[in-house]
């Protein structure tokens, strides 16, 4: 079942009613989570960022379903390189953060936190997508209550390249710094 998936990934597109087609083909058939998860990081799947793409979505309803899978997801995000993927992967970092710090739901150990951490900060420093770097930001100030090292950190970078970006990071910017001020 696993390689008829793989070879479903050829037909995902970009809009969001055919990426929730094939997520919702994993919500209903669990068995494929840790196949889709597994391409996500497969370095030869040409296909690892619509898997990513469906990893978010799935994520969305059943992040649960991350638990066991953990300590592969913070080894591995580092890896990827695509922009799209790490928009994706971002995301998911940023959900994992939320469900550990505020709804006490995922629990991430101290390594997975730490890989997590410095995987944000890598995406809010180097040239990925927008989006990657607010949802690094927002999963880094929630890091930061837990790292008291992160806020001083965040606030140099925002503060630092607040002026040279767009509209929406300068929002999460202003946001961010007004907490942790």
């Amino acid at each position: 079942m696993g390689n008829e998936f793989e070879k479903k990934l050829d037909s995902v597109t970009g809009h969001r009613a055919n990426r929730h087609k094939y997520a919702n083909e994993v919500l209903d058939n669990p068995e494929l989570f840790p196949e889709l998860l597994r391409l996500c990081f497969l370095a030869s799947n040409k296909n690892a960022a619509k898997a990513c793409w469906i990893l978010e979505l799935v994520c969305y309803e059943k992040l649960e379903w991350l638990q066991e899978n953990l300590d592969f997801l913070c080894s591995n995000i580092e890896t990827i390189t695509n922009k799209s993927a790490i928009r994706a992967l971002s995301k998911i970092c940023l959900l994992l953060t939320i469900s550990h710090f505020k709804k006490k739901e995922i629990l991430l150990t101290e390594n997975q936190l730490q890989k997590i951490t410095e995987t944000c900060f890598d995406w809010t420093l180097t040239d990925v997508k927008v989006a990657s770097k607010c949802y690094s930001i927002r999963a880094l100030h929630l890091l930061g209550n837990h790292f008291d090292w992160i806020h001083p950190e965040l606030k140099v970078i925002l503060d630092k390249d607040y002026n040279s970006h767009s509209a929406a990071y300068k929002a999460v910017g202003r946001e961010i710094l007004k907490k942790i001020k």
